[in-house]
């Protein structure tokens, strides 16, 4: 991204316009440069990206404010789950056209974002396409030497916790799509789920505590089921989840009790960006206190166990079921 100057193209205007305002770090150089400079302050920087893209995490008409922080929260979910403190992004938007009834909202919110979340904009690049609207994130983190929390550490005798509630952001891309209406669909209940879909809440309040309490963790993104395996398989061991001690909220449950969705379409639909990770048994009061002070709800729902096996899903009496699909795949 660069700002204009003589001869400013229209895109060097867009820039201007609607991301200079929001390039506060020093280190962005006002957008004016080619490059930004991150400052280096010791610790370990970590870096993830991620996309999102019309029609496949946004619907069409989505507002273009919930589409700006969806595009970055996705990404503090990483930082957050890594225990790293966010210190930057960079952005690349793909635009059919250059409208400023979208982008004035977009800038607006994905401004309020970076504030709130202490994560400016370092800079980017912008492009026009012919197909879909695609918003691309790098966001940078900081951890102190070596802390990173890999999904690599998990160990027999863990307990496995996740944050907040999981499922409704699936079941608010099926209201979006159609897919759940009549009865238990009242306004509040459709609210909250699509609101739950559009709009993710990033745990990065938690990334202290997940640095200092957590051998493993990941955010989940593709559906809590298919994301522990990845956990498991990166970590090389298994699992055992109660699908009962699965965090959901009222009006989840309440779909799930009138038949409108069943457990399979919460724990393997995706877009939760909640965090999944575990936590030695003599660190988990001290960590379930961490979490309570930074006022994250967190929920035991099983155990890392020794051993290759695929993780084991559980009903209340304890018996296995088999769930046809564990996560969302784009291929």
């Amino acid at each position: 991204m660069t700002a204009p100057g003589a001869g400013a193209s229209g895109e060097d205007d867009l820039i201007a316009r609607y991301f200079r305002p929001l390039a506060t770090d020093p280190g962005a150089f006002s957008l004016v440069d080619d490059a930004a400079l991150l400052n280096h302050s010791g610790d370990d920087l970590v870096v993830t990206t991620d996309a999102i893209v019309e029609g496949v995490h946004f619907l069409p008409d989505d507002p273009p404010d919930t589409i700006a922080r969806k595009a970055l929260r996705v990404n503090l979910s990483d930082l957050a789950a890594k225990g790293a403190s966010p210190a930057g992004f960079v952005l690349t938007l793909a635009l059919r056209d250059a409208a400023d009834k979208w982008l004035a909202p977009f800038a607006c919110a994905l401004g309020e974002d970076a504030a709130d979340f202490g994560c400016p904009v370092l800079g980017g690049d912008t492009v026009s396409t012919p197909g879909p609207l695609m918003i691309s994130i790098t966001a940078f983190g900081r951890v102190p030497p070596g802390k990173m929390v890999r999904r690599t550490g998990a160990k027999p005798g863990d307990r496995i916790a996740v944050t907040g509630t999981i499922g409704d952001a699936a079941l608010g891309l099926r209201v979006l799509k159609g897919k759940i209406a009549g009865e238990g669909l009242d306004t509040s209940t459709r609210d909250f789920l699509i609101q739950r879909y559009r709009v993710p809440q990033p745990r990065n309040a938690l990334g202290l505590a997940i640095r200092e309490h957590a051998n493993a963790a990941m955010d989940v993104s593709d559906g809590l089921a298919g994301d522990l395996t990845k956990l498991c398989v990166a970590s090389g061991v298994s699992a055992a989840i109660g699908l009962a001690a699965v965090p959901l909220s009222a009006p989840t449950r309440a779909l799930l009790a009138n038949g409108s969705a069943d457990i399979e379409a919460a724990v393997s639909g995706g877009d939760d960006y909640e965090v999944l990770c575990t936590v030695p048994e003599n660190r988990w009061d001290s960590f379930v206190a961490a979490a309570r002070k930074a006022d994250v709800p967190v929920s035991a729902i099983g155990r890392i166990e020794a051993g290759a096996a695929v993780a084991r899903f559980l009903d209340a009496a304890g018996q296995p079921i088999v769930l046809k699909c564990l996560s969302y795949s784009h291929f």
